[in-house]
């Protein structure tokens, strides 16, 4: 994933406006509170609630 890391710090979660972090090998954002994962296709953030995959653990860094 090559997102900027300015880029990163405007992005928030689509459900709770909370702070995304990179993931699954930087294939993915997540949102900690919501407990979802965001795709990363083409190196561009997929930030549908339609998109989004829920996650039982904390996804590997």
């Amino acid at each position: 994933m090559s997102i900027d890391r300015r880029l990163l710090d405007l992005l928030a979660c689509p459900q709770c406006k909370g702070t995304l972090r990179p993931c699954r090998q930087r294939e993915a954002l997540c949102c900690e509170r919501c407990r979802l994962l965001f795709p990363i296709l083409d190196d561009i953030p997929v930030l549908l609630l339609d998109e989004a995959q829920p996650f039982d653990g904390l996804p590997p860094p």
